[in-house]
């Protein structure tokens, strides 16, 4: 299902002396099956930005634009569209609330009507997608670790099948190597589903080896909107707004300056190692 963004714009305490621009005109397209990431500072408006995605916030101005629909007209179905637009929050805690982790899976299916036997379906299979064992189905979802209770959270959702999975800050907390399984199990899901996926990062790293689109947030407004290299070519430009370009781009930019002919556009280290190999082959 593509997204259409037209001109939208939210402000919060509208009207008042203390009205903030969250979202500052944005027009822009998801299309089917991308995978995108969005990033900005705090308060640049990300998270305003994917809540409106699914109607969890109205625009004060602007359309936003569902298979042509718009999604905020009287009689578009808003319980259709948040099972087909999944949000995982940043915290998994506000999303985990029944006594189990199976039940807590079934909650999204089991509210859109469907027999229970399909709902447990779902549950099952959602949860083995995002690789929880059964030997943690029924434990309480706030027994688990970080990582687990984000992998139930994102099964709750996945339960829904969702055409589009947006995730706030997935790794959030996490130590590397939950961060990294968190990570792969996205892009696993990604591969085998062809979802659309966005994922809200602070992690330059992460953006630059998982997306192939990258939005950047500043002050309400889209910076840029491109392929991660076109993006973090202009680092400078992202340092003055908080921002920065993975550190593999600043070592390959140094050894340009240095007379080592080496492409600047890369951002990831499987990149820099494959322009490293090339350069020495020469």
């Amino acid at each position: 299902m593509a997204i259409i963004l037209d001109h939208v714009s939210h402000a919060y305490e509208k009207g008042t002396a203390m009205q903030v621009m969250a979202l500052d005109d944005i027009s822009f397209i998801i299309p089917d099956g991308q995978f995108i990431g969005l990033i900005g500072h705090t308060g640049s408006g990300k998270s305003t930005l994917v809540q409106h995605l699914n109607g969890l916030l109205a625009p004060t101005s602007g359309n936003i634009y569902c298979d042509g629909k718009d999604i905020h007209d009287e009689d578009y179905p808003k319980k259709e569209l948040r099972s087909r637009v999944g949000l995982v929050f940043q915290y998994p805690e506000h999303q985990l609330f029944e006594v189990d982790v199976f039940k807590d899976v079934c909650f999204g299916p089991k509210n859109l009507g469907l027999p229970p036997k399909e709902v447990e379906l779902r549950a099952y299979e959602a949860l083995k997608l995002v690789g929880i064992e059964d030997e943690y189905f029924y434990q309480s979802p706030f027994d688990l670790s970080g990582g687990q209770k984000r992998r139930v959270a994102i099964a709750g959702v996945l339960a829904m099948k969702p055409q589009v999975l947006i995730l706030d800050e997935p790794t959030a907390g996490l130590d590397p190597k939950g961060r990294d399984e968190i990570l792969q199990q996205i892009a696993s899901l990604k591969k085998k589903t062809g979802m659309t996926v966005i994922l809200v990062s602070h992690s330059m790293e992460d953006v630059a080896e998982y997306v192939e689109r990258l939005i950047v947030m500043n002050h309400g407004r889209v910076l840029f909107d491109d392929t991660p290299g076109a993006v973090f070519a202009h680092y400078e430009e992202l340092e003055k707004i908080g921002l920065a370009a993975p550190q593999v781009t600043y070592i390959m930019h140094e050894l340009n300056k240095a007379g080592f002919a080496v492409r600047t556009d890369v951002t990831t280290i499987d990149e820099a190692r494959d322009e490293i190999l090339r350069l020495v082959r020469a």
